[in-house]
């Protein structure tokens, strides 16, 4: 099974002056950088400030190591497909690279939006220009373990939840992703590309970015406009970014050879896909950088934080801001809407409404992916989340004859299905799930869920808590259990 990287082929670029109202792009190519002005990246802060370092994962293509802009912002670069991190043939890695940390007080160039970020590279990439999905799951894996705290995949497979011979989910990309989770770090993805998919538009976004946990981007025009390629979802896409005329790093090697290209990797020098660069894949690090700055503002943020500060701050795509298709509040073409830095850091200023940390994460489904529960009686204190974390799943050890009893209790207004599945359970959602191993179900008594059973056998059984109220934020529960011996 093997990934792509969502780029869209495209024709002839257009610089346009940016304005900042924090504190100024002074690199020499500043005017061609509007995703900058227009994502709000620098407004927040009057003058330049001082941001702890965030280590960021590009696992892409590689980059050219030798470029001006690159030099000196790469702490870690390993290959998963064989020859050099350092060498890109493709140049969409050093492109996406340059969007979120091309060094942006040198004087050469472009400015990154994450001026604090740490570059890590894993070159997942392969000649013929596929991502294999063993080289992808190892570079998240080594990114996890050599302290990346932001991880970004402009890369894709096909998610069909209709059709299972197209859908390719696979469970190793859902582990690397659950893996990378638990050890505190954001990862961000394209939705995708209907050029990468079954037709255009695609009604899904793309996996990784349709897992649990991650931030799935899609792309939006400097009008407001949703492009037709920009992938949609009604519940995977989390957030838009702009995605076309997008300008950045090249490798030097990919230079067009005309007037004025001489020593200038930049994007306006590089072949018809970057010269007016389009796609998911370019939206997607405007995020990343995004969660680079929100960490180095406060590193002690956790994932589902990050994302909720980003997808609540983003301001809402509509008729009004050029969007016709797209009605107010979420939607399946933006998400939450368009990302607005600046209102992020607003929000983790004013610390309002921030989720709290759940330790029991993650717990997205049957067998491996449940959280083992202690011995009873035990209380639970935890969230979930419609948008991102819809679905908790904890593993109950009974003995033939025991009863379990379970109530939950949302902290807020908002229903949430209580079901309890058999052993042997492989999953409670998707295409494969079978509805048959599903032996219990709670009833709403106000706003408790409760639920008793009698075991007719001994086994790991599988409690489900489902979040079927669209709701904006974040829903804390207590989840309470206990059991009576045979």
């Amino acid at each position: 099974m093997r990934r792509a990287l969502c780029l869209v082929l495209a024709a002839t670029a257009l610089a346009v002056p940016a304005v900042a109202r924090g504190f100024d792009n002074t690199e020499p190519l500043a005017a061609s950088q509007w995703y900058l002005t227009e994502d709000e990246a620098w407004s927040f802060w009057p003058t330049l400030p001082q941001l702890f370092p965030v280590r960021v994962a590009v696992i892409d293509s590689g980059i050219d190591g030798a470029h001006p802009d690159l030099k000196g912002r790469v702490v870690a670069a390993k290959s998963f497909v064989g020859g050099s991190p350092y060498r890109d043939l493709e140049g969409h890695g050093t492109f996406v690279a340059g969007e979120i940390a091309a060094s942006p007080f040198n004087g050469v160039g472009i400015a990154g939006l994450a001026f604090n970020a740490h570059l890590m590279i894993a070159k997942v990439v392969d000649d013929e220009g596929t991502v294999p999905l063993d080289a992808e799951v190892a570079a998240i894996r080594w990114a996890v373990d050599q302290g990346a705290r932001v991880i970004n995949l402009s890369l894709g497979g096909v998610r069909d939840p209709l059709n299972g011979k197209l859908d390719t989910y696979s469970s190793l990309e859902q582990a690397a992703i659950d893996y990378a989770y638990s050890k505190g770090v954001v990862v961000v993805a394209a939705v995708g590309n209907g050029t990468q998919s079954p037709k255009t538009p695609w009604p899904f976004a793309h996996y990784p970015a349709a897992l649990p946990h991650v931030i799935g981007v899609s792309a939006v025009r400097r009008d407001g406009s949703v492009p037709g390629y920009s992938n949609r979802d009604a519940v995977f896409n989390d957030l838009a970014a702009p995605g076309e005329r997008i300008f950045s790093t090249i490798p030097a090697k990919l230079e067009v050879r005309r007037a004025g290209c001489a020593d200038h990797p930049y994007s306006d020098c590089g072949s018809l896909e970057f010269r007016d660069a389009i796609g998911t894949s370019f939206a997607a690090p405007q995020v990343a950088a995004a969660a680079v700055l929100l960490l180095g503002q406060d590193p002690k943020l956790r994932p589902e934080q990050v994302a909720w500060l980003l997808e609540r701050s983003a301001d809402d795509a509509n008729p009004a801001t050029g969007c016709a298709q797209c009605p107010t509040g979420r939607d399946a073409f933006t998400g939450w809407g368009r990302l607005d830095v600046l209102s992020a850091l607003t929000m983790l200023g004013d610390g309002s409404g921030l989720p709290p940390p759940d330790r029991y994460e993650p717990n997205d489904d049957a067998g491996p992916w449940a959280h083992a529960l202690p011995p009873f009686p035990r209380s639970v204190e935890a969230t979930l989340d419609y948008w991102d974390d819809n679905v908790d799943v904890y593993r109950v050890r009974l003995v033939a004859g025991s009863r379990l009893f379970v109530h939950v209790d949302p902290k807020t207004n908002a229903t949430v299905r209580l079901a309890l599945w058999a052993p042997g359970t492989k999953t409670v959602e998707g295409l494969r799930v079978d509805t048959s191993a599903r032996i219990a179900e709670g009833r709403r008594v106000g706003l408790q869920s409760r639920l008793a059973y009698t075991a007719p056998a001994s086994g790991i059984y599988y409690l489900e808590l489902k979040l079927v109220s669209k709701t904006r934020d974040s829903l804390a529960y207590r989840l309470s259990l206990s059991r009576r011996s045979p």
